[in-house]
């Protein structure tokens, strides 16, 4: 990855890319760190360090803004409405015909399908805001109709604003503005951690030689996960494809072999964005109907002492990850682009027998890949369960390793794709 992107810094068009990325990655760091106003930032901090709002949506919100959710600044809501919107049109695309066929006429279409996409993006960004609002009313130092008219046009003007970035970024920049600002927000964690970790040495330093212990072992543990991420991401199943000869006017085409690859995580991180979403619906519930928390922080939260709360969330996502496959692989689909290109799995006749191996072969990639979402992401719960508070203080989620090792891994093939394009000697030698 290091020399990936040295070779890029070596080639002008590419390097202004870089360059105008980090700018624009700046700028969302400035905008990540100015406060809304009536905000009292010592109640909120209080507020989102309770470890019933933490294990809630709004904790998870958190999460994927970078802390900047817990601090209400101007990009509180970060593109979490970008990402609910995307999910939600690539939903209806499958469920309503006209906006299926509107995906698949080509440049045009798709163009239309991100204008829609950025409406219901405003449209869910004013819900969030309000919604916001309404749970932090009692820690803001104005309740009147004009503080809630600027706290939520300010968060709804800012989530507009990240999803603008991030489109800057695809424009001019190096590619994945969204998933890059999300990368950012994740990575920016990383001080809070560095301080945790040396709070921790300290005591260790004291006397207190466990700790010193605690600390490799996760270090040990966060390096062998990633090494296991970059492997099952690279992993695919590849299926052999042969396309007969086929002469058209004067020209043969045809007759070489291929394969088609499946890859072992093709769903990524989406079945834990989804599981994580349900699953901590009832911790949110709990936030409004008081009288719930007792049974639910003590049954259905990532704290509880009991495992069923982490059993359903591995659960839901291996549910999700066959749901996810279903809505973006069709199988007969493509066993009927592969039989009118002239082409057939070995030992397979075209059609329905093509269609049937493809889903079995993706079905049981599917639960392997599964299999290993729940593994990354509900191992860190059950250290977190121990009782130990170095492993809680460490207990990152799953989805954000999987989207820090996935932005990672994409923008280096990007880049070197960049660099071929434009025959890079240094990086073909």
């Amino acid at each position: 990855m290091l020399e990936t992107l040295r070779n890029a810094w070596r080639i002008d068009e590419i390097r202004k890319k870089l360059i105008y990325t980090f700018v624009v990655i700046v700028l969302f760091r400035i905008g990540s760190a100015i406060r809304v106003p009536y905000v009292d930032s010592d109640a909120l901090s209080y507020y989102f360090s309770q470890t019933s709002v933490s294990t809630s949506l709004l904790g998870y919100f958190n999460l994927l803004s970078g802390d900047a959710f817990s601090k209400a600044t101007l990009f509180a809501l970060s593109i979490t409405p970008y990402i609910t919107a995307s999910i939600v049109m690539q939903l209806l695309t499958v469920a309503i015909p006209a906006l299926e066929r509107l995906q698949k006429s080509g440049p045009d279409g798709q163009d239309k399908i991100k204008k829609i996409t950025r409406y219901v993006t405003v449209v869910l960004a004013v819900i969030t805001a309000y919604g916001y609002y309404l749970t932090i009313k009692e820690l803001l130092r104005d309740t009147g109709w004009f503080a809630c008219i600027v706290i939520v046009a300010s968060f709804s003007a800012g989530a507009y604003l990240v999803m603008w970035l991030g489109e800057k970024i695809d424009a001019h920049g190096i590619g994945n503005g969204i998933s890059i600002i999300l990368f950012v927000n994740i990575v920016s964690r990383a001080p809070a951690m560095l301080s945790y970790a040396w709070e921790y040495l300290k005591f260790a330093f004291e006397g207190e030689i466990q700790y010193l212990f605690y600390l490799i072992f996760i270090t040990l543990f966060m390096l062998a996960v990633v090494t296991l991420v970059v492997f099952i991401t690279n992993s695919e199943r590849r299926l052999p494809v042969q396309y007969a000869k086929r002469q058209v006017g004067r020209k043969m085409y045809g007759g070489m072999n291929t394969h088609l690859p499946i890859k072992l995580n093709m769903s990524g991180v989406m079945p834990i964005i989804f599981a994580q979403a349900i699953v901590s619906i009832p911790a949110t519930l709990a936030l409004i109907f008081k009288s719930w928390s007792t049974g639910i922080n003590d049954w259905f939260s990532a704290a509880s002492k009991w495992p069923f709360y982490a059993i359903v969330y591995f659960l839901l996502i291996i549910a999700f990850a066959y749901f996810y496959n279903s809505i973006s692989f069709n199988p007969v689909e493509v066993a009927n682009n592969i039989r009118k290109n002239g082409g057939t799995i070995l030992g397979y006749r075209p059609g329905k027998p093509t269609a049937d191996y493809i889903k079995k072969v993706l079905n049981r990639i599917t639960f392997i890949g599964a299999l290993f979402l729940g593994f990354i992401a509900v191992f860190p719960i059950l250290l977190a369960m121990t009782g130990n508070p170095v492993f809680q203080a460490f207990a990152f989620g799953g989805s954000s390793l999987l989207i820090v090792v996935g932005v990672a891994l994409e923008t280096t093939r990007d880049l070197e794709s960049q660099i071929t394009l434009r025959h890079y000697k240094g990086f073909l030698e």
